[in-house]
């Protein structure tokens, strides 16, 4: 969910609660103030028909042609002593001019006379209907509700997504940012001193990431040119050992060992110092290659070093697949593509390569279950605990193919293991 919505969300909740509980108050506060005032008037009336009662003098008319009505009557002592001498009600009275109910506030006054005798005096004064009137309040508070949510959104479109506007900018800045890369500087001026605090720790962070990374990226590649050396030395010296005539049958087999582990340390070195230079983008020279002629030269030599594997060739390509790059990275991507289909290729097994001139997919027979695709193009992984590889032939291609913006995807398909290299749009 975005950050306006959420907040719309928020404001539209809290001015729900708060609504609600100003409309109660509202229609109390208003009532009140009602009432009060014709408490006022009822309170004069009543007086007035009192003092005139007691002084003799002649009443007002009983009903005045309006809603205002007085009724006049003798009580008993009982009910004079069972009663409170001054009460307020809101009910219905009958108006006997439109022979019918209306709503109207009543004031009921009990007096005692000269004579000791008890009177009681009612007057109603008509009034609003609090039903009709808690009805009308709950609809304007729809509707008011109803237009401060839409103003709400109103502001936030044009006030609050204009107040966010460095917090996207800054977010599409850190999406389309990438290590190791020229990156473009963060301009992202703002007066909010939180956005301001983001920016600087925003840039603070990518700085020590890229420190890190050049740091990383310098130690690997020198650590790996460094090696090559002695490890070639180490690799001539056995091989001149394996010539000496005096040494045992075991001993050579010790030698031969050895020989072989330097071989795979003195490959896997090769492939890190690749990777090195992938990244660190020291191959500039590129011109237009074809990868289906790449691949099916490499299938076929493939086919003659894994001749013991008996593994069935199909090539199929429709038309060739150019792509503008480096020549020895082609031939390093399409290669570690193919040779990996091979080499986990069982015995009897068949490798198929099919190219559209926009996608070269190789596929070979399956050993067990799919590979795992959150790993697979990982560095040093190694399909089920398996060791014989260096396990960066496919971090290679990987590393290629982001270089120069190719796609690179795996699939498992009919018990096969299926590779697929994608053109770029470019």
């Amino acid at each position: 969910m975005r950050l306006i919505n959420f907040i719309s969300i928020r404001f539209s909740a809290v001015a729900a609660i708060v609504l609600a509980f100003w409309a109660v108050l509202f229609y109390f506060a208003i009532i009140d103030e009602i009432n009060d005032e014709v408490d006022d008037s009822l309170e004069d009336f009543a007086e007035l028909v009192i003092m005139r009662s007691l002084a003799g003098e002649p009443l007002p008319a009983e009903s005045s042609g309006s809603n205002n009505q007085y009724y006049l009557r003798p009580v008993s002592k009982e009910y004079a002593t069972s009663h409170e001498l001054i009460r307020y009600e809101d009910r219905n009275v009958y108006i006997k001019e439109k022979r019918e109910y209306e709503p109207a506030r009543t004031i009921s006054y009990i007096y005692r006379t000269s004579e000791d005798k008890y009177m009681e005096v009612e007057v109603s004064v008509p009034t609003i209907d609090k039903s009709d009137f808690k009805e009308a309040i709950f609809h304007w508070m729809l509707f008011l509700y109803a237009a401060m949510v839409l103003g709400m959104i109103i502001l936030n479109a044009m006030t609050v997504k204009k107040s966010m506007r460095p917090l996207q900018k800054l977010l599409q800045w850190m999406s389309s940012y990438r290590l190791g890369e020229a990156n473009s500087k963060l301009e992202n001026p703002t007066t909010v001193t939180e956005f301001c605090q983001l920016n600087n720790a925003v840039e603070q962070m990518t700085k020590r990431s890229e420190a890190s990374y050049e740091q990383q990226k310098l130690f690997i590649g020198n650590a790996s040119h460094e090696m090559q050396t002695p490890l070639a030395v180490c690799q001539n010296r056995l091989e001149m050992l394996l010539d000496d005539d005096t040494l045992t049958e075991q001993q050579m087999g010790e030698i031969i060992k050895t020989l072989s582990s330097i071989k795979n340390l003195s490959r896997l070195n090769r492939s890190l110092l690749l990777l090195c230079k992938i990244e660190n983008g020291q191959f500039h020279d590129t011109k237009e290659v074809n990868l289906t002629e790449i691949a099916n030269n490499v299938a076929h030599d493939c086919q003659q070093i894994y001749a013991t594997k008996n593994i069935e060739l199909v090539f199929e390509a429709n038309r060739p697949m150019l792509v503008c790059m480096n020549k020895e990275l082609a031939s390093v991507l399409v290669s570690n593509i193919i040779k990996n289909s091979f080499v986990h290729c069982p015995n009897e097994g068949r490798v198929e390569l099919a190219c559209d001139g926009t996608r070269l997919t190789v596929a070979n027979t399956a050993k067990g279950q799919p590979l795992d695709t959150s790993k697979i193009f990982m560095r040093f992984y190694h399909a089920g605990g398996s060791k014989s590889s260096t396990g960066l032939g496919l971090a290679l291609a990987k590393a290629v193919s982001d270089l120069y913006e190719m796609s690179i995807s795996y699939k498992f398909n009919s018990g096969m293991h299926v590779f697929q290299i994608g053109k770029n749009n470019k």
